[in-house]
């Protein structure tokens, strides 16, 4: 019989990669507690689901959720000139089954998180939420659990043979452990905000997601939400989008709507809402996934630059990764860190193949257009890696794609303190 405060499993954080964890470890009848700082709903940005994510959401069994949800369908992805051109989109359905992955859907994230949330708790999971996690518990080396903070002060500790850190782009366990590690090169800045009412397109164009090119190598993404809203934001250089002393995101942002033709169109017709968010320095990876009865799960083990809009996927797909690995140690009673090589080898492996073709859409001499022209075979391999279908073998991809940028390495990191 466990005491009050012991738990199979801890999670720090209840966003999709905490509550996909919890509700597959709670399925099989796991004694899982969920710590989440804020009450939901709350605010996040991070909007659209790639078509890949719909193996996590079958998983947990949210699929038909989805389809009954008001979230807007999207089916394709369109991308645009500075001077307003536009490629044909890119449908899905001309790539994969109508019925399974050749629809997606752009999300409000308060809503999205807290069904997250609330499966989670139907699952069996406890889910405490105004709970800040202050340290991790350990004996020796090995983490057995948490102390957390009550709303009113108290100080509480949980204990558990596997704490799972999936605190997002905080990455709790990475900050205090010193293995946070900037990307080389994918450190970009981004002002975003919503616009209701704005132009959109009509049927089943009406969810595409568009990136929308302006000067240097930056971007917009325009992702239409239900409700008559868009989530539209800015991605460059840091010195691109400050230049000229400017340091308001409010300037950044309305001066960038004049260098994309596409996108003034767009927004000239609806109004602003809300306020203009800031954050910068995107890429960042963990140097270990976890140690003895620790493991990251979603950003905090790994958060990629959001031009492919990756990051949903990785953090459910991870999140249910970490439930079977997890689930499967509980059962053999081991929490080694030799346990857990396979996860992190696997979502590594996801990760670097979205990281190259992000380094490759940087590259000023890159254009997908380029490469498919000249190598017409490989536009499914890159529908593909653009879709999160990350586990295949890209090698041939990369070899030609080397012709007009460069492939950065794979970086040596992610396998478990310990391992090996």
């Amino acid at each position: 019989m466990k005491a009050k405060n012991d738990f199979d499993v801890v999670v720090i954080g209840g966003g999709p990669a905490g509550c996909s964890a919890a509700a597959i470890l709670a399925e099989y009848g796991r004694r899982v507690l969920v710590l989440e700082r804020e009450k939901f709903p709350r605010y996040h940005v991070g909007e659209s689901l790639i078509p890949f994510t719909y193996q996590p959401l079958e998983r947990l069994g949210l699929v038909a959720r989805m389809k009954a949800s008001a979230f807007q369908k999207k089916y394709s992805v369109l991308f645009v000139s500075p001077n307003g051109r536009a490629s044909q989109p890119f449908y899905f359905f001309n790539r994969y089954d109508r019925e399974t992955v050749a629809q997606t859907w752009q999300v409000l994230r308060s809503e999205f998180d807290q069904m997250l949330m609330e499966h989670a708790r139907a699952r069996g999971a406890e889910v405490l939420e105004k709970m800040t996690v202050k340290e991790l518990l350990r004996e020796g080396a090995k983490v057995t659990g948490v102390r957390a903070q009550t709303k009113s002060g108290e100080v509480v500790e949980y204990r558990a043979p596997m704490t799972l850190d999936c605190t997002g782009k905080e990455a709790f366990a990475a900050v205090r452990n010193g293995w946070r590690v900037k990307d080389p090169y994918l450190n970009k800045v981004a002002v975003w905000t919503y616009y209701q009412g704005s132009k959109r397109e009509a049927g089943v164009d009406e969810g595409q997601t568009t990136v929308a090119f302006v000067p240097e190598k930056g971007w917009f993404w325009h992702i239409p939400q239900h409700n008559d809203m868009v989530s539209v934001g800015v991605v460059a250089e840091g010195k691109y989008l400050s230049r000229d002393g400017v340091r308001d995101p409010e300037k950044m942002f309305l001066r960038e709507v004049n260098e994309n033709l596409w996108i003034k169109e767009h927004l000239a017709v609806g109004r602003q809402v809300g306020p203009y968010y800031l954050t910068s320095e995107y890429s960042f990876h963990a140097r270990h996934c976890g140690s003895e009865g620790l493991l990251l799960v979603g950003d905090a083990f790994c958060f990629l630059d959001p031009v492919f809009s990756s990051g949903l996927m990785l953090a459910l797909k991870s999140g249910v990764m970490a439930g079977e690995a997890v689930h499967e140690a509980l059962g053999a009673g081991d929490f080694t860190p030799e346990r857990f090589a396979g996860y992190a080898t696997g979502l590594r492996r996801g990760i670097e193949n979205m990281r190259k073709l992000v380094y490759a859409f940087y590259h000023p001499n890159f254009s997908f257009k380029d490469v498919v022209m000249k190598y017409p075979e490989l536009a499914g391999d890159i529908t593909d890696c653009l879709s999160g279908d990350v586990d295949k073998d890209f090698s041939r991809l990369w070899e030609r794609i080397r012709e007009f940028a460069p492939v950065p390495e794979e970086l040596p990191v992610g396998q478990p303190l310990g391992a090996g």
